[in-house]
């Protein structure tokens, strides 16, 4: 029997004040629904020898505020001991009516193809994937970190900017809505709950990027 977890942590759509204007789009409460998933759910994220089998991730069905205010379901695939953690920074988000373009698992593109994700502005966990000329495996293939909005939050090191589309949003004195600014609620609300946030970093820097290990 798959397990299921039914967790609704806040409550946004509240009355608005009756000074103040009608909120053109009022959300629904916040609500998330957390299941074990199969291999072949996790499609071409995951195969044999990765460093967690499937029996140890959760899908999160849960809701965002999208790029045009209103709210939206989104997916995204992390290990189990971090589906309360991320729940709760999600449900932050979305108080704070923190837009995410998409929340899609990274198996919706091309051969889980990472840079196709990125480009696609998709914020998402899971993929089986290593550190780019370490040999390591990157906290994404067991479930632990986190890229948000990565196209607008891009990541720069010695061989350039990802993804390819991401060059306009290295320079962070923009304010385009979904932007990680640091010392903000959006970047506190990782980093407050122990969340490490690659815009810390300096070689390299990884504005879009979270973990948790």
């Amino acid at each position: 029997m798959r397990s299921l977890l039914l967790v609704s942590l806040l409550t946004v759509a509240m009355a608005a004040p009756a000074s103040a204007a009608p909120d053109p789009h009022p959300l629904p409460p916040f609500l998330a629904v957390a299941h074990s998933v199969t291999a072949k759910q996790l499609g071409a994220t995951w195969r044999e020898g990765c460093p967690v089998p499937p029996e140890d991730l959760r899908m999160i069905v849960m809701t965002h505020v999208g790029m045009d205010g209103r709210a939206h379901l989104g997916r995204m695939v992390v290990h189990q001991d971090r589906v309360r953690p991320v729940i709760e920074v999600f449900a932050d988000l979305y108080r704070m009516r923190f837009p995410i373009e998409k929340m899609r698992t990274v198996d919706n593109y091309d051969n889980a193809d990472d840079e196709l994700s990125m480009r696609d502005n998709n914020t998402s966990a899971f993929n089986c994937r290593g550190i780019p000329g370490t040999g390591r495996w990157s906290y994404h293939a067991y479930g632990r970190a986190i890229d948000v909005n990565p196209k607008i939050n891009p990541y720069l090191d010695e061989n350039g900017v990802q993804p390819a589309n991401g060059g306009p949003w290295l320079d962070r004195s923009r304010r385009d809505p979904g932007m990680l600014h640091d010392g903000e609620p959006p970047v506190l609300a990782f980093t407050d709950r122990g969340w490490t946030w690659g815009g810390h970093w300096t070689d390299p820097i990884d504005y879009q990027h979270f973990e948790l290990p």
